[in-house]
């Protein structure tokens, strides 16, 4: 008996080891990088650069922000540089840190790896990355504003700055290589279909991520867009993200377009950035001054898609601390 006891606890650590070297050898399963070479223009790097800065808003991870200031607007200089920390006091499974995405790091990447990176989550030799980057929604764009954004990377001011690898717990360790996928990229809908506009930029910007809440990082779809991801700025400084579906008590069924649109660009003007000095003031890390870039019109397609999501009643307060 204890012979046959011996063998099914060697077949299963044989049976472990396997499926953790499969994970961890032959994973992630994506294809080879395009080999694309993209001939800018200067419509398609202004297109890259208002995707990159005002809805994709890749800088936002990607360049060093000032907490000093409300909604931690980039510090000038840093524009792509890389180095925004994420924690397990944040809700990460470990510490992870953004990349330098200058011509200073991704010189020796062709655009098809680069291209590749954004859309399927791997890098140029084919390691995971973590989600932290949507790239699990980016993979859903239309592929030209992938291109577009490349090509507006290309174009930024180079920054020297190695970031540092990744500290990732397990079992992240070895799921992460499950993670990543191939793309399959759409087509952008017709600025005449509103509502599919919405939901394509809503996508784009990945809303969802920090709208809902979420447990090692992984959201919880079933209360998708009700808020109430807590997010630790600091010790003494939590932030809880805002309910934004429709229910009129706790949402944004009460709000109008014009108040929704206000809402963004009010945050254009750099006077209305105020000065963060204590944890009782009001602080959140939605990049206000980045959306406040966005064009009007786009804004208002997110409205009306917003507009078709259904209600969730999750009364949220944001600033708990400041309470």
């Amino acid at each position: 008996m204890k012979k046959w006891i011996l063998r099914i606890l060697v077949i299963l650590v044989i049976f472990i080891a396997g499926g953790l070297a499969y994970l961890k050898l032959v994973l992630p399963k994506i294809d080879k990088a395009e080999n694309i070479q993209i001939k800018s223009t200067p419509e398609m790097i202004q297109r890259g650069a208002y995707l990159a800065n005002h809805v994709c808003v890749c800088m936002d991870c990607h360049s060093t922000r000032d907490w000093s200031k409300f909604s931690g607007p980039i510090v000038q200089g840093t524009l792509g540089k890389g180095g925004e920390k994420f924690t397990r006091e944040l809700g990460f499974p470990g510490i992870f840190y953004s990349k330098n995405l200058t011509p200073s790091e991704l010189k020796n990447w062709t655009d098809g790896e680069i291209i590749r990176a954004i859309t399927s989550g791997v890098t140029k030799d084919g390691k995971a990355l973590f989600p932290i980057m949507p790239y699990l929604h980016y993979n859903k764009m239309d592929k030209n504003d992938i291109i577009a954004i490349v090509a507006y990377l290309r174009t930024l001011q180079p920054i020297e700055n190695k970031t540092p690898d990744a500290e990732i717990d397990f079992p992240m360790n070895f799921i992460l290589n499950t993670i990543p996928q191939n793309a399959s990229f759409s087509t952008r809908p017709s600025q005449n279909n509103l509502v599919d506009y919405g939901a394509y930029l809503v996508n784009a910007s990945g809303c969802v991520e920090c709208h809902t809440q979420a447990n090692k990082g992984q959201i919880d779809i079933e209360k998708a867009f009700s808020g109430g991801r807590k997010f630790d700025l600091t010790k003494d400084k939590v932030i809880v993200s805002s309910n934004i579906t429709t229910d009129i008590e706790t949402g944004i069924g009460s709000w109008t377009e014009e108040i929704f649109v206000s809402k963004f660009k009010y945050y254009a003007d750099t006077a209305n950035i105020t000065t963060y000095t204590s944890p009782k003031d009001f602080q959140t890390i939605m990049p206000w001054t980045m959306y406040a870039g966005m064009d009007t019109f786009d804004l208002k397609a997110i409205y009306a898609y917003l507009k078709t999501i259904k209600p969730i009643k999750n009364k949220v307060v944001s600033n708990p601390i400041s309470e």
